[in-house]
């Protein structure tokens, strides 16, 4: 597939902000001309941002609004320390952004990190305006992360004293040398795109703010909504890479069997970086979904 520029792919939406609690937080939206109902919203992973959903975006703007967000400490919006960015935290400060914005009838659609906050917004705090829920490669149950991604020896990284301990140098290094490791075929992020996820985090504030996010990726906070899912009542797709090594694919087929009338759909030659690896396939899942509604 040919590659065209990050910076292309981001021009096609407008970015904008909104003030929630104490932060800004930062977003970009396409196909505003469609409506807030029904409108689309994109919540991204660990170590990423709304430039993960680049490839998608355009695809799903042709039908809906689409609204991409910088979670709390990512990307373009506020990097507090300290400042609470678990799933629950990131839900209560997004959700009266969404208010603000007077979406109704959402499409909610989470990947890895994201995913688990859509599932707190999903079943606690946004129950009345979310219309349908989509999961890709999802944090959920007791998996809140990987053993050894986005960077090596997580459960190390998670220690008070870590960020002490790891010069920047160290970091962006394991970070560049194991973030691609998360897809099936790792040459497909470019230098330019992995330049773009690694950017927020090559100062000493972006290094502990990572740090600050790896420390809350508890799986108490996934697991006290995991149940909650079995009573959703809500069209949940569940979207995964076949290859994921990251959070398997046993994690997928768990979650359809959990949730009564979901749906499931394995991506093939496609491990957790599928919103890189598979954008099209992502985007036209999506879109099916949606119209099936």
């Amino acid at each position: 597939m040919q590659q065209r520029s990050s910076a292309t792919m981001i021009s096609q939406a407008q970015q904008r902000t909104l003030h929630s609690i104490h932060y800004t937080l930062s977003y970009r939206v396409q196909g505003e001309e469609h409506g807030r109902e029904g409108a689309a919203l994109l919540l991204h992973g660990l170590p990423g941002s709304s430039f993960s959903w680049r490839s998608v975006m355009p695809a799903l703007a042709a039908t809906r609004a689409v609204y991409a967000f910088d979670l709390l400490g990512y990307g373009d919006s506020d990097h507090p320390w300290p400042a609470d960015v678990s799933i629950w935290g990131q839900a209560d400060t997004l959700a009266p952004c969404l208010r603000q914005l007077g979406l109704s009838q959402i499409i909610l659609a989470g990947y890895d990190v994201g995913g688990g906050v859509a599932q707190v917004l999903a079943t606690r705090l946004l129950i009345e305006q979310v219309r349908a829920l989509v999961l890709i490669s999802t944090t959920c149950y007791a998996q809140a992360f990987a053993a050894n991604w986005p960077l090596p020896e997580m459960s190390k990284r998670q220690e008070p004293d870590a960020p002490r301990h790891t010069p920047l140098e160290q970091l962006t290094g394991d970070l560049r040398a194991t973030f691609p490791k998360g897809a099936a075929r790792p040459t497909t992020l470019s230098a330019e795109v992995l330049d773009q996820y690694l950017a927020h985090w090559n100062t000493e504030l972006g290094k502990e703010v990572l740090f600050q996010h790896i420390r809350q990726q508890v799986p108490n906070y996934s697991m006290s909504v995991a149940s909650d899912m079995y009573w959703i009542h809500k069209p949940v797709l569940i979207i995964w890479g076949e290859q994921d090594e990251v959070l398997p694919s046993t994690f997928a087929r768990r979650l359809y069997r959990d949730i009564p009338d979901s749906r499931l759909a394995l991506i093939p030659n496609t491990g957790h970086l599928v919103l890189e690896e598979a954008p099209d396939q992502v985007a036209r899942l999506m879109n099916e979904f949606i119209a099936g509604l």
